[in-house]
């Protein structure tokens, strides 16, 4: 693969059922001159291209040694000018932020924080349309287990996204 002078994201790769779930509702309702990628969970926003191979080697350590985190679609929340799904999940969080450990040099300030793990449906609405969104998806919804099986990597190429690789959970 070549490699890019791009920022890199990671995200926690959703089942397929679970993917093609939120997908959907993206699909549905995310402005479509702005939805340029799929739907997602980002566990990092911008790692520093220099560092992939030590971000792809902690990243096998990381899914080679551990199951498939438990989670759970917790919430509706709402963004201001949009909507997302919110994920309870402690063991992915504690992942994170082993990872977070060893890169603690190589983070932007957004990712030195603990992130608020979710998958937005809806952005950059007016907030009109955000909120009439939240009240609908929050009237149905039930909170249920939500699949994670593994970690990917992406450059972020001027707003769509190129994979680098992704590593499922191998772990017992």
């Amino acid at each position: 693969m070549e490699r890019l002078n791009r920022p890199i994201i990671m995200t926690a790769q959703m089942g397929k059922a679970e993917f093609a779930w939120a997908d959907s509702l993206r699909r549905r309702y995310f402005p479509p001159e702005r939805n340029i990628i799929g739907a997602h969970i980002t566990l990092f926003h911008h790692l520093p291209p220099q560092a992939l191979d030590e971000i792809r080697s902690a990243v096998i350590a990381l899914t080679g040694n551990l199951p498939k985190p438990a989670a759970t679609l917790s919430n509706v929340i709402h963004l201001g000018r949009g909507v997302a799904y919110q994920l309870h999940a402690p063991e992915l969080l504690d992942m994170r932020m082993q990872l977070a450990d060893r890169f603690a040099g190589l983070l932007v300030a957004q990712d030195q924080q603990t992130p608020r793990l979710h998958i937005t449906v809806q952005n950059k609405v007016i907030p009109r349309d955000a909120q009439r969104l939240f009240e609908q998806l929050s009237a149905e919804f039930e909170s249920r287990p939500f699949a994670i099986h593994g970690i990917g990597l992406h450059y972020y190429v001027d707003g769509p996204w190129q994979d680098i690789g992704t590593w499922p959970f191998r772990g017992r």
